[in-house]
């Protein structure tokens, strides 16, 4: 019995158990046995002829298939010997057990379970940025076609505004005016415009009829038309060529701090706007029935005299709220709405000066604060306050500040007095009222947002009205950074 060669058994073995491997050594050794041919040369050598004409055309043309075909057959030689290497030091065996193949099985079904669930959230995914894409492009559409309306409609700008419906005083008084030493070198600008509040326009026949007077005459009374046109956003009004007029007998005010807590001298108004025609008449207003805006604010010996003396609950105390601040910096400020300006009166008395902002509603309280030695502004809450940012010490709102402004307007404002408020600079928002369900869901939110912080905060239930009414007082600070 022959003995069997421990290489060639082992190579036997190796085709009998990898199939296409032995397709691909019986196809090699074919390529040898060819390659071994000894007259290999002389199948691509043709037969030596004489040397005519004919046999150096046809080893002239010869020649070039003979190299392809060498290149061929040495290819073939490299890529067989290739292959041997790579069959007779590969695995042992290539094929896979059973478990083998029910473990790669099982990790290909798991590989799979993962990649459904990824395309099915992936699809989801898809689905809702789909919605949200078909919502954006509905927003787009709506804004383009504002957008639009809003260019196709002209602006009633005061150069647009030039008909014949507007007089030529109304031009100038709110049109533009070129410079006459040409642009300024350091504003940049070589046109004036006048600060005219921009729903002016929205009102023209009011506008033409607070611009129609002399010029250089003596200006109407009309205190009453012109603060409606104020209220109404047409702040600030244009100015007018014409002089105020004086009250008769006017007399000189009492000196300081006399005048802080005397009633002026009637002769110091003009009582035709209103419908007390003295100060007597306004005192006596607390007692008469129906409502007036601040009804007893005009008598400085009844409740006036108290304000801000004592500190309890809703009610904060001046020197309490000074004392919060290093002595001596809390030295100018604002009062919003301060009616007769009675808070800048208590502040003057500690050295504080108080520019107080309100309005003549059916009463003189701007000449009323002057009268009394103080500085008012006739200023409408929806107006931008005309102060330069971080400059004044401390923001005062008592009652002005309320519900009735809308919310995002009531934000803007809230804005603005941060902004003028200098770090470490104080808001007293006093007695604001609202409803219960408004505090917590529109103002708390609303302050917190605006940035200050709460360094005082008290709140009680309005006791006149059976409601769901409250006030809320609050001592903010701007924060120092």
């Amino acid at each position: 019995m022959t003995s069997e060669h421990p290489f060639l058994s082992h190579t036997y073995r190796r085709r009998e158990e990898d199939p296409k491997k032995n397709k691909l050594i019986s196809t090699i050794n074919t390529l040898q046995e060819f390659n071994s041919t000894p007259s290999l040369s002389s199948i691509f050598t043709p037969p030596k002829m004489g040397s005519t004409e004919d046999d150096h055309f046809q080893k002239k043309h010869h020649q070039p298939n003979k190299t392809k075909y060498m290149l061929k057959l040495l290819l073939i030689i490299i890529s067989t010997n290739l292959l041997t290497i790579y069959i007779f030091t590969g695995p042992l065996s290539s094929t896979t057990s059973p478990s083998s193949a029910d473990s790669t099985t099982t990790i290909l079904l798991r590989e799979l379970n993962h990649t459904q669930t990824e395309l099915t959230a992936t699809r989801s995914q898809a689905a809702n940025l789909n919605r949200q894409l078909q919502t954006t492009n509905k927003l787009v559409e709506t804004l383009v076609a504002e957008l639009i309306h809003i260019q196709q409609t002209p602006d009633p700008t005061p150069d647009s505004v030039s008909d014949e419906n507007m007089s030529e005083e109304v031009q100038l008084a709110t049109g533009s005016h070129k410079l006459p030493l040409g642009t300024n070198s350091r504003t940049g600008i070589d046109i004036m415009y006048p600060s005219v509040g921009g729903a002016c326009w929205k009102f023209p026949e009011e506008l033409a009829q607070y611009m129609d007077y002399k010029v250089g005459g003596e200006c109407p009374t009309d205190d009453v038309f012109a603060q409606k046109l104020l209220m109404k956003g047409c702040e600030p009004l244009p100015r007018r060529r014409c002089r105020s007029k004086s009250p008769i007998g006017y007399t000189d005010p009492k000196p300081l701090p006399e005048s802080l807590w005397s009633t002026p001298s009637d002769t110091s108004i003009i009582w035709e706007p209103y419908t007390c025609k003295s100060y007597k008449c306004l005192i006596d207003r607390k007692n008469a029935p129906g409502f007036y805006d601040c009804k007893d604010c005009f008598d400085l010996n009844f409740r006036e005299k108290s304000r801000w003396m004592f500190d309890k609950s809703l009610d904060y105390g001046i020197d309490k709220v000074i004392a919060t601040k290093p002595k001596g910096t809390i030295r100018i400020g604002l009062d919003i709405g301060g009616g007769p300006g009675t808070f800048a009166a208590r502040m003057k008395e500690r050295n504080v000066t108080i520019i107080t902002s309100s309005m003549n509603l059916d009463g003189p309280f701007n000449s009323f604060i002057a009268s009394r030695g103080l500085i008012p502004l006739h200023l409408s809450v929806s107006e931008r306050l005309p102060f330069f940012d971080n400059t004044l010490d401390i923001v005062h709102s008592m009652h002005i500040m309320s519900n009735w402004i809308p919310d995002m307007m009531l934000e803007f404002t809230m804005y603005d007095v941060f902004r003028i408020l200098r770090p470490g600079g104080l808001f007293w928002l006093d007695h604001f009222f609202c409803f219960g369900s408004q505090m917590n869901s529109t103002y708390v939110p609303m302050l917190d947002r605006v940035g200050f912080k709460r360094l005082r905060w008290n709140v009680g239930k309005k006791l006149d009205k059976g409601k769901d009414e409250w006030y809320f007082s609050a001592l903010l600070e701007k924060p120092m950074t």
